[in-house]
């Protein structure tokens, strides 16, 4: 299942005695359910805040927030049960092997018996390409091997909505273009609704439905567009990056960011 997300009005400010920070302000956008949605913007800019601020692990200063036209709150402990995150950082414990690592999250449900959770964390395991893993530890794994542990963790809850915080922020290129891809698969599969940051203007034209672009601090959305390419996109990519179209919002999102100069 997948739900719609509704962003309205919203801002965040950080203070810290008579000093304040502005994050973002007056931020407002629609997610349909099943979208895949993209903010980019300069690092620095309150990317991450806005999303942890969706996933209820921090508290806005202002506007709402709905899932399915439901409003959502949270006391900031954990984030909301229809909500999973990945990050840049693979934020995997350490202590635990692969297999563990994957099943925390329905642990953590509490309503999922352990010989339940461990077959559902070695399906997704093997979704994710990592059959054969689940008694290693992730000082013995790659990175790119890590962050599948990490997407795992995060679709074996089945949520709702995925939020992804640059998640392949920190692997080499090859990598990274081999978890695009992995990532547009699972998700052609599944549908779920996504939100992910990145500050890659490639990796958000091939990715997304929708780009959303974020000025620098205290960010506001400067400019959204819809990506018309066709899904899927894996078995053409070469075509699609060497497009005229790819070419003209690539040109586009440079100009947004100020970078058309550069």
């Amino acid at each position: 299942m997948s739900k719609s997300i509704r962003v309205d009005g919203l801002s965040k400010t950080f203070e810290s005695g008579a000093d304040e920070l502005v994050v973002f302000e007056n931020v407002s956008f629609d997610v349909d359910p099943g979208e895949f949605v993209v903010v980019l913007g300069p690092s620095g800019c309150g990317k991450t805040t806005l999303l942890k601020t969706i996933a209820r692990t921090v508290d806005q200063t202002a506007g709402t927030i709905e899932l399915d036209g439901t409003g959502v709150s949270g006391d900031g402990s954990r984030p909301h049960p229809d909500v999973s995150m990945v990050f840049q950082d693979f934020v995997l414990l350490p202590w635990k092997s692969v297999l563990e690592n994957v099943s925390t999250g329905l642990k953590v449900q509490g309503d999922v018996e352990k010989g339940k959770r461990d077959e559902i964390a070695r399906e997704w395991l093997d979704r994710v390409g990592l059959e054969g893993f689940g008694d290693c530890y992730p000082k013995e794994l790659s990175g790119g091997m890590q962050q599948r542990v990490g997407l795992a963790r995060a679709l074996a809850v089945d949520p709702d909505i995925l939020l992804m915080d640059e998640p392949f922020g920190s692997l080499d290129a090859q990598t990274k273009d081999r978890l695009q891809t992995e990532l547009l698969k699972l998700w052609h599969d599944d549908r779920k609704t996504v939100v992910f940051v990145t500050h890659d203007i490639d990796e958000a034209i091939y990715m997304a439905d929708t780009i959303l672009v974020l000025s620098e601090k205290p960010a506001t959305i400067i400019d959204r567009i819809d990506v018309d390419f066709e899904r899927p996109r894996w078995n053409r990519r070469l075509d699609v990056e060497s497009s005229d179209r790819f070419q003209e919002i690539k040109a586009r999102l440079r100009s947004d960011l100020g970078l058309e100069e550069i």
